[in-house]
């Protein structure tokens, strides 16, 4: 079937085209010549293309962005960018958590909890895209502080690809003991390339109300943090108590925008920039304060080298 049935290749390509121009918000930072790419690609759309010529061409242009939150879909498919994870160590094995650290475990909403040897908590957290609650927390906070003697706790959240930022924030205010700055955020607001807001604060009050945490805290990462759970991680870069550990985050620091195609296809791009106060922006991801790999022959007798390398900082 021709892209032209309800509306033709050039007509869409073109509105795609200059709707990444006018709303995408790292251009400048990326160093992409996007009027370059339109010369190059331009050329070779035409109305004689089948649904999925003109996808799979489409699809390749917004490769060019490197940006896993850049998507194309169309009813027979959705367009990824893969490679801010594909062409890094995994850093992680599931198999090795659950045989060999989650003995034991209790499990409250999404949130996996044991006591690891050397009585330090652990907590494995798989998906911002699956919400816990205050009362989880509760739960969840409530039992670390019951155990004597604990030296703090460490929070895995390798191979998280994110979610709703809500759930980082829930956190934050049960930990945090003042007023803190996590990040600051500029927003897509003209076509020009360097058309953005002022920068607005994100800004986390500790609760007052619900259980604390007080203790250390070791957050796990690796290149399969994304998204939200980069924004966490990038958080934790405003608590004295937290250390991370493992590898550089993927990235993902622009908040998606959607947009409706002529043909009734849609892209998500993003429409903003975060940066940490001290500047650094954080959409190729947030380095570790200690980097650790996980060992293939530690991995190979089921040891996880990044958890072992956490538990010697309490």
């Amino acid at each position: 079937m021709p892209a032209s049935e309800s509306a033709d290749a050039g007509t869409t390509f073109e509105t795609l085209w200059q709707t990444i121009d006018r709303g995408y918000s790292f251009f400048e930072y990326k160093n992409i010549d996007w009027n370059a790419v339109y010369q190059s690609y331009r050329p070779q759309i035409n109305n004689n293309m089948t649904d999925r010529e003109f996808f799979s061409k489409c699809a390749e242009m917004l490769q060019l962005l490197k940006d896993g939150h850049v998507n194309l879909r169309a009813g027979f498919s959705t367009s990824y960018y893969h490679d801010f994870y594909l062409n890094f160590p995994a850093n992680f094995n599931k198999e090795i958590i659950d045989r060999n650290y989650l003995r034991g475990f209790e499990v409250t909403g999404p949130l996996y909890h044991t006591v690891l040897s050397g009585n330090i908590g652990y907590i494995y957290y798989g998906s911002f895209a699956t919400p816990f609650d205050d009362d989880q927390l509760d739960v969840v906070l409530a039992r670390f502080n019951s155990i004597a003697g604990l030296k703090g706790i460490i929070f895995d959240v390798r191979n998280n690809f994110g979610g709703d930022p809500a759930n980082a924030y829930r956190f934050f205010k049960r930990i945090a003991t003042q007023n803190t700055l996590l990040y600051k955020t500029k927003y897509k607001n003209g076509p020009g390339h360097n058309d953005f807001s002022a920068e607005q604060e994100s800004i986390i009050e500790p609760t007052t109300d619900k259980i604390k945490y007080t203790g250390k805290i070791v957050v796990l990462t690796n290149r399969k943090c994304y998204s939200a759970c980069n924004f966490f991680v990038a958080g934790c870069k405003a608590f004295s108590q937290i250390k991370i550990v493992g590898d550089q985050t993927g990235g993902g620091g622009g908040q998606p925008t959607g947009f409706e195609l002529p043909n009734g296809w849609s892209v998500n791009f993003s429409g903003s920039i975060t940066s940490l106060p001290n500047g650094f922006i954080i959409e190729n991801g947030v380095l570790p304060d200690i980097a650790v790999a996980l060992s293939p022959s530690d991995e190979a007798v089921g040891i996880d080298t990044i958890i072992e390398r956490a538990k010697t900082l309490f």
